[in-house]
């Protein structure tokens, strides 16, 4: 027993020599985006999670910026791919060349530098799945890889008291996935987490315009109209934006308007699951904790969070005070950050 626990503190030791001499890695690993913070440096890379792939060699030909310039507009043999499916890996070979390619180029590593890392993860994910993600990231060239909770990453990037004896709840909307989370005293004690966030919107309101304008589009259009006049609540002056895509019926280009508001029609589905989880998630939160958020307030994290109305949306549904992280997009990624600085004083969320 005591050998046993002299070489565990020996690998300990190893482990920070080793992150002393390569720059420690925050990760937080979207289905839409990879955010890459290092330390010391802050945060180097933040590319889309795409890998575009010959299939007729398997050969990966490009990742992230590059690949996403790819997609649609590739010949039949490469296919532009997104390797993460809701917050999971769906695609390990893919994801590992993904990370790989997205640690050294953030890291600038020497071959014989191999930095630890910590990775934010969907807090709903199982075991084997986690097990998946840390693989990828050790066979990606990390010393170590360590998971945390993306709502408990959010929170910590966020600035709010994780530690602290009160409840605080955040909501963090990505690309794949809405995780929602009550924490106190430096653990998660209610969570709920559904695979509706910010691609399924963009899967809505190509939908939209093609049953009502009679127009198909590309999801890289429609995440652009989502950017571009989306809301979640009504607007003091409703916008308008021009789209272009392929008339159904004449197969030919065409132009049409689009206005805020049919676009917070098209999103009122995946809006209305994600406020339902909220709800879910307050209602089950023990009476002590649930009195702090309603005094506290909700934090919300994630891109989706920009989107305009949201806060009040989410307000008017709980009666519960509703904030925007300082900057949504970065929260999961410096909580990773955070983390990785103060391994000892934080628990392992899970």
């Amino acid at each position: 027993m005591m050998m046993r626990g002299s070489f565990r503190r020996w690998f300990q030791g190893l482990g920070r020599l080793v992150g002393s001499l390569s720059k420690d890695l925050g990760i937080d690993l979207g289905t839409a985006n990879t955010l890459v913070h290092v330390a010391g440096r802050g945060i180097m890379l933040r590319e889309p999670s795409v890998v575009a792939v010959d299939s007729l060699t398997g050969r990966v030909l490009a990742v992230g910026e590059d690949a996403k310039r790819m997609v649609g507009r590739t010949p039949a043999q490469i296919t532009a791919v997104r390797p993460l499916r809701d917050g999971v890996i769906a695609d390990f070979e893919s994801t590992q060349a993904m990370l790989q390619h997205f640690i050294e180029k953030a890291h600038t590593r020497r071959v014989w530098e191999h930095p630890r890392v910590v990775i934010g993860v969907p807090s709903g994910i199982t075991e084997v799945e986690r097990r998946a993600v840390e693989e990828a990231t050790r066979q990606a060239g990390a010393w170590s890889a360590t998971v945390i909770d993306e709502p408990m990453a959010a929170a910590i990037g966020a600035g709010m008291p994780v530690g602290d004896p009160v409840g605080s709840m955040v909501v963090d909307i990505g690309g794949g996935t809405t995780e929602v989370a009550v924490i106190s005293l430096g653990g998660i004690c209610t969570e709920r987490s559904v695979r509706v966030a910010g691609e399924e919107m963009d899967d809505a309101i190509s939908a939209y315009v093609r049953h009502e304008l009679n127009l198909f589009i590309g999801e890289a259009t429609a995440e652009q109209i989502k950017i571009r006049i989306g809301s979640a609540f009504p607007l003091p002056e409703e916008q308008a934006m021009q789209i272009r895509g392929k008339d159904l019926m004449s197969g030919l280009p065409k132009s049409v308007t689009l206005t805020s508001g049919q676009v917070r029609e098209a999103i009122r589905e995946p809006l209305g699951i994600i406020v339902e989880l909220i709800k879910e998630t307050l209602d089950e939160t023990p009476p002590e904790l649930a009195a702090d958020v309603m005094s506290r307030g909700i934090m919300l994290a994630g891109g989706v969070a920009l989107m305009r109305g949201l806060d009040q949306l989410i307000s008017a549904e709980t009666d519960v005070p509703v904030y925007v992280a300082e900057d949504p997009l970065t929260a999961v990624v410096m909580g990773t950050a955070h983390y990785l600085d103060e391994l000892d004083r934080f628990p392992m969320s899970r």
